[in-house]
């Protein structure tokens, strides 16, 4: 009985069963008379317990973590320490995944130039139907922004496909000075060889075997697998397309994500165009001489060269 809630049960026991006075039972049980007849003041939870309950049932696989993000956005003053008691009084904590078994040594840090289309990863993810017909899931993320540009779901994705999608994502977001990808047929084509030749974009093979060389569109698919993938039942590809669309929407513009400070992908675009807008600016240069730090691990040419 280490508790307050324990040790008050045991002597609100001895006094009902055995008789005895509330000094003495507090003397067995070792409690403080002042902590027995204490009553707490704190304001009812039952509104805040309620939205908390519908939050994690709506965004499944979401920790205590996001969930206080998302309750701080709709102007929910209390502390992370209390959002995670209720998250665990009413029992919403998300099973682990196995996990599986990780490489032991050092990583060097992967190097990208802190802003939008410094490279683009790209990679696919299998799934299936619910009449057990399988498809394919073309994914394509900023490793600087972590925005998903696109995730084209097909039961066939060919290199021209993958050419062609490419092509509709640079005219509106603009060429990326590198791609990363795997060795797979569809990207290693006649196909895809020419239309880098024809873009005059740089393509990057990783090595065979070692996925973690393309590891931040390896993260975004197990983000899609966990959240979307896992917990979505797709009977067609019209249906499949609506609700990747949609998950998608809400990945770049709504889901808090952990390696932006719990920015979302579209907010910390947006900081890192109006950073480097100003960087372009002289006026403002001469106005702040120093530049606002790149993300950790991450080192702009232009932030140094303003910040001297």
């Amino acid at each position: 009985m280490v508790g307050p809630a324990a040790k008050r049960a045991a002597v609100a026991h001895l006094k009902a069963v055995m008789g005895l006075s509330e000094r003495r039972a507090c003397t067995i049980v070792g409690a403080d008379r002042t902590m027995i007849r204490y009553s707490s003041s704190r304001p009812p939870d039952a509104v805040l317990r309620g939205r908390l309950r519908d939050l994690a049932h709506e965004r499944r696989r979401f920790g205590y973590r996001r969930l206080f993000v998302l309750l701080r956005r709709e102007g929910e003053p209390s502390g992370i320490n209390r959002i995670y008691r209720l998250y665990r009084e009413e029992g919403l904590i998300v099973r682990k995944r196995r996990a599986r078994r990780k490489a032991v040594g050092t990583r060097a840090p992967i190097l990208v130039e802190a802003r939008p289309n410094a490279r683009w990863s790209l990679d696919f993810v299998h799934d299936q139907f619910a009449n057990g017909r399988c498809f394919r899931i073309l994914n394509i993320v900023d490793d600087v922004t972590k925005e998903c540009l696109g995730a084209i779901p097909d039961t066939s994705i060919s290199g021209r496909r993958v050419a062609r999608e490419l092509t509709t994502i640079v005219a509106w977001r603009g060429k990326p000075s590198l791609i990363v990808s795997d060795n797979g047929t569809e990207l290693s084509c006649n196909a895809m060889l020419a239309w880098c030749k024809e873009t005059d974009i740089d393509w990057h093979f990783i090595a065979p075997g070692k996925p973690m060389q393309n590891g931040f569109v390896e993260s975004f698919n197990g983000r899609m697998r966990d959240e979307l993938l896992n917990e979505t039942l797709f009977f067609d590809l019209d249906d499949a397309r609506t609700k990747i669309a949609a998950w998608v929407a809400d990945y770049n513009g709504e889901r808090p994500h952990s390696s932006l400070q719990y920015l979302t992908p579209a907010a910390y675009a947006a900081t890192l165009t109006a950073t480097d807008a100003r960087l372009r600016n002289p006026d403002q240069l001469r106005r702040s001489p120093v530049a606002s730090p790149a993300p950790q691990g991450v080192q702009n040419p232009e932030t140094l060269t303003a910040a001297g």
